[in-house]
């Protein structure tokens, strides 16, 4: 069975007793750069409300999502079985094709407010860009660990 960078954290915090869990465990940072995107959108003015809606949806969505999904894991809810690296996998794989579609929408409507805009909003939304392709890269690199555990479980 080929060794993955999941397995070799997951002895990372013996002494809590959690080491079975974290093998399954999905990261933080994705969930921070989310939660940093949904402050960043919920505060800046967006000129299409559509995408300012969908950039919420998304980010508050994977954001409850992962964070039921680490709870989840740390109780030990999974018990080892394969349908969690099921769930893992396609949660996370369904998480970056939303964050690179939301992505793509707040990065077209920050180049449309260019003009007519205040600097502050638009940097704003500069930020909120920068964090959101942050976190579908993170969300990424997650689903191609979580397929790769699946395809050897």
């Amino acid at each position: 069975v080929p060794v993955t960078p999941c397995d070799r954290w997951s002895g990372a915090l013996p002494g809590l007793g959690l080491s079975s869990g974290l093998k399954l465990t999905p990261s933080p940072p994705p969930q921070i750069f989310g939660g940093l995107v949904w402050i960043l959108v919920a505060s800046s003015l967006v000129p299409w409300p559509l995408v300012q809606g969908w950039v919420m949806f998304v980010s508050v969505f994977c954001f409850v999502a992962t964070t039921t999904l680490i709870i989840l894991y740390l109780i030990g809810a999974h018990s080892g079985e394969t349908s969690w690296v099921t769930l893992d996998a396609a949660y996370h794989c369904t998480a970056a094709l939303f964050y690179l579609s939301a992505s793509v929408l707040e990065a077209l409507a920050t180049i449309t407010m260019q003009d007519g805009f205040t600097y502050r909003h638009y940097h704003e939304n500069i930020a909120a860009v920068v964090f959101s392709y942050v976190a579908t890269l993170l969300y990424v690199v997650h689903a191609v660990f979580s397929l790769i555990r699946w395809k050897s479980s």
